[in-house]
């Protein structure tokens, strides 16, 4: 009887500490999520992965690695994406299950490098493959079918100097493999303090550091190349179309006189095709006469000569509709398609999922004003995905336009954290952006991710002219690309190969 009685206590404990330890996975995912907007606490994300890191690598087996690797994914995307939880109410958590099982395989990964008592050479290795591994999972996550790259790590440094320039040579996944390797560096020197290993992780956070003082030093900077004058019309919140677009008309009427060059009106910001609402289209027209600069707005209705429902960036000019147009690409999972909707289609009736899914641009599209500037526009989500603005900048746009919406998630972290993404792309790209939103948050950075001017707020409805900084010339990153991508595959690459090679050596001959 007392040893049946001392079975169930162990077993008790077992549990416990099991879902305990669960807990502490799942809380230490979520730990970066500060270094992000709202909180914008960026210098902790250096640190922020340490916790996690150590709490994998002590896992007692592989599994409960890749378990521990799975929770804290969750963690992150659930602390990523909280302001999600009105719209998707429960299945949220489905898919922050889901996608936190990307991270199952990287938790493996560190307690193969940095579980027991690992030696230099495993340390060295780890400060190679961890930030591989985790730079994969953000190239898969990223896929814009599984909710796009939002959140990647090297985002949080968005305010930083330095970290800018970082992004103008590798983009964000440059600075991503950095932070994850420093935070690589410390844990090892939290878990194995042995002088040979701690000078191995002492020498990483120091190559991590030369690289970036290298970077600030030496990396080119673009050439300016003039100026051009942008207003940024923020109506604010007023929930039906036609109050929105009043407001927009009302503020863009008190631009005249402004010498300006183009005024830019936020995502959805006209509710029905122009071509069926010609009154709509006049008054835009009268608008852009007004103002003496083409307006650029978006289109979020049914079109006229195509089937289904699109948001398109619209340019109208002095005499109408010029005929530059771009239908958004890449939509939001849930809330303007419903991926596989035959199977998930429930989440409608669970959330604010869209009930009908909008379609889909076929291509990007570089506009041209009458002085021969060049516009590349975005709309909304697309912000967050770096070949995009890229590949417009390399198209020959001068100026990065991203026109969005955050109304429905006002209150909550995501639409100062949209407004970070442009300074991410300007300084990737050398090219200025204007993030024009509805309701706030509006901004717009030069061509090394610098603010210009105010930012317009969640609390404002106002129009605000900046003079823009256009910069010519191309960043390493414009020229090469995703190069720390390439890099890191064929890292990973290499080692999967080295351990099947270990496990064929050690299979029993016959």
């Amino acid at each position: 009887m007392r040893e049946s009685v001392g079975r169930g206590d162990r077993r008790r404990r077992w549990l416990a500490d099991r879902w305990l330890r669960g807990g502490a996975a799942l809380l230490a995912g979520a730990l970066p999520a500060l270094a992000f907007p709202e909180p914008s606490l960026w210098w902790p994300a250096y640190g922020a992965l340490v916790p996690w890191l150590l709490l994998v690598r002590v896992a007692e087996t592989g599994r409960r690695a890749a378990l521990d690797g799975w929770l804290g994914g969750a963690g992150f995307m659930l602390a990523m994406h909280h302001w999600l939880l009105p719209s998707l109410h429960v299945f949220l958590f489905v898919l922050a299950a889901l996608l936190g099982l990307l991270w199952a395989p990287w938790g493996w990964l560190v307690r193969r490098l940095l579980g027991g008592v690992p030696g230099p050479g495993r340390v060295a290795a780890a400060l190679v493959l961890v930030p591989s591994g985790w730079l994969l999972v953000e190239l898969v996550r990223s896929w814009e079918y599984l909710g796009g790259p939002w959140g990647l790590l090297g985002a949080s440094q968005w305010q930083v100097a330095p970290a800018l320039r970082v992004a103008s040579v590798g983009g964000v996944w440059l600075l991503s493999l950095l932070i994850v390797a420093v935070n690589t560096a410390l844990a090892a020197l939290i878990a194995v303090p042995a002088p040979r290993t701690a000078a191995v992780a002492v020498t990483g956070v120091a190559v991590c550091g030369a690289t970036v003082g290298s970077v600030w030093l030496w990396a080119p900077v673009p050439e300016r190349a003039g100026t051009m004058r942008v207003a940024v019309v923020q109506p604010g919140v007023n929930p039906p179309y036609q109050q929105r677009f009043d407001r927009g008309a009302e503020l863009t009427r008190g631009l005249a006189g402004r010498d300006l060059d183009l005024v830019v009106w936020g995502e959805s910001s006209v509710g029905h095709d122009l071509v069926t609402r010609p009154d709509l289209q006049r008054r835009l027209a009268g608008l852009s006469r007004e103002v003496g600069a083409e307006l650029l707005v978006n289109v979020d209705a049914r079109r006229s000569d195509r089937p289904g429902i699109f948001k398109s960036s619209v340019l109208v000019g002095p005499a109408g509709a010029t005929g530059q147009r771009y239908d958004k690409m890449r939509l939001v999972p849930f809330g303007e398609y419903v991926p596989f909707r035959s199977l998930l289609g429930w989440a409608t009736s669970v959330g604010k999922a869209a009930n009908e899914d909008r379609r889909r641009g076929e291509a990007p599209t570089v506009m041209t004003l009458p002085g021969g500037l060049r516009l590349g526009p975005l709309v909304c989500f697309e912000s967050a995905f770096p070949d995009m603005s890229r590949r417009l900048a390399r198209d020959g746009a001068q100026l990065l336009i991203a026109q969005s919406a955050t109304s429905t998630f006002q209150d909550s972290w995501a639409p100062e954290q949209h407004a970070s993404l442009a300074a991410l792309r300007s300084a990737e790209t050398w090219r200025p952006m204007v993030h024009a939103t509805l309701t706030g948050q509006s901004a717009v950075f030069g061509p090394r991710g610098e603010p210009v001017g105010e930012r317009l707020g969640t609390d404002r409805s106002a129009a605000a002219v900046y003079t823009v900084p256009l910069a010519r010339g191309s960043s390493p990153y414009l020229r090469f690309g995703d190069w720390p991508v390439h890099g890191a595959l064929i890292a990973v690459g290499v080692f999967c190969a080295a351990e099947g090679a270990r496990a064929l050596r050690r299979r029993p001959r016959p």
